[in-house]
């Protein structure tokens, strides 16, 4: 039963999809498909002050609101300096795309994950990495802390409260989980629950981690996908979050969607919000009631919800928790109009209560 209300606020689109976003005290900086947007609430403006040489994946806003770090389906990591604002410095991380990275709480490094799945044998198993798909950087001079290795493609990555670890889930559902310092895999496990294999219009496996979460205490670890399905190409298969306790030897799950709260669709973003008490889950919506959920972190129940009629790529709670912002996707216009594409980005602010 929904406990929580949300009253949407404000509502307003950009020029291409968003796939990333972080706020900032006015509004927030989006990692968009043809560059990396200076994004204003007040009079709902925006304004394009870089780009990557393909898709902008992530974007994570550093030192207060003056900084921020993005990364791109170039492989590569963009410095910038929100006073001006302008491009600091350039860093070329992987070989293959960036698809997410994330900034430790302290500031001190950042995580971005890469690889790309192909048939490795008869059975389609992901070949070996050609690079490590797990990089770990410093966030002030751009050195490269630690480069650990996983099995592509790496889809997800996340770092814990105390900044101490830094874990990455993948196509497959395998989840490792390293000390940053000593560069120790210290958790390693497999979940099957959000992989699948296509039998009827393609045959290759699909899927994966999509989002990754450390609980607020650090315990446990939230895992956000998809459901198995027999035809992956129809999206159809369950809005599928897990928790596990990462920490126990072998780790081991402890909940998850309940079938009579989720509908259908890739589930893509998790959220904590700053009590700790629930936490957001959105995406895709196949089929069902709802591609933006809220969930009790105690009782694993829904208790809220949005049917947003547009993908849900990111959701972040304000810092005092009174809002929720979701950016994504309406769509792909397939023509121009008066030669441009109409903006398919999405904004949306709502009100808690």
């Amino acid at each position: 039963m929904n406990t929580l209300q949300l009253k949407r606020t404000i509502d307003f689109k950009l020029p291409m999809a968003v796939l990333d976003q972080s706020l900032t005290p006015d509004g927030l900086i989006a990692a968009c498909m043809d560059g990396v947007y200076f994004v204003r609430f007040a009079d709902k403006s925006h304004q394009k002050i870089d780009q990557h040489e393909s898709y902008v994946s992530s974007v994570r806003v550093v030192a207060g609101g003056a900084r921020a770090i993005s990364a791109g389906y170039d492989g590569a990591l963009h410095w910038h300096d929100l006073r001006q604002p302008r491009r600091e410095r350039r860093l070329q991380l992987h070989e293959f795309w960036s698809w997410d990275m994330r900034v430790a709480p302290n500031e001190k490094w950042l995580a971005s994950v890469t690889g790309q799945y192909l048939a490795g044998g008869y059975k389609y198993e992901p070949q070996a990495e050609r690079e490590p798909s797990v990089r770990v950087v410093d966030v002030e001079s751009g050195e490269l802390l630690q480069a650990l290795p996983h099995v592509p493609s790496v889809q997800a990555v996340a770092c814990s409260p105390d900044s101490q670890f830094v874990a990455a889930g993948n196509l497959m559902g395998e989840v490792r989980v390293w000390n940053v310092d000593s560069g120790e895999l210290v958790a390693d496990w497999t979940t099957p629950d959000f992989t699948s294999w296509g039998i009827i219009k393609s045959h290759c496996y699909l899927g994966g981690v999509f989002a990754l979460e450390f609980t607020p205490d650090g315990a446990d670890l939230l895992l956000a996908g998809m459901g198995p399905m027999r035809d992956p190409m129809a999206g159809n298969g369950r809005q599928l979050w897990q928790r596990w306790r990462w920490r126990d030897e072998p780790p081991r799950k402890i909940s998850e969607t309940k079938k009579d709260q989720a509908g259908e669709g890739l589930m893509e973003t998790l959220a904590f919000h700053p009590s700790g008490e629930y936490f957001a889950m959105g995406g895709r919506l196949r089929g069902g009631a709802w591609n933006l959920g809220l969930f009790s972190l105690e009782s694993g129940d829904l208790i809220g919800s949005l049917k947003t009629g547009y993908r849900v790529t990111e959701a972040q709670f304000t810092p005092d928790g009174r809002r929720l912002v979701l950016v994504g996707t309406q769509g792909q216009p397939s023509k121009h109009e008066q030669g441009r594409f109409p903006d398919f980005g999405r904004v949306e602010v709502y009100e808690i209560s």
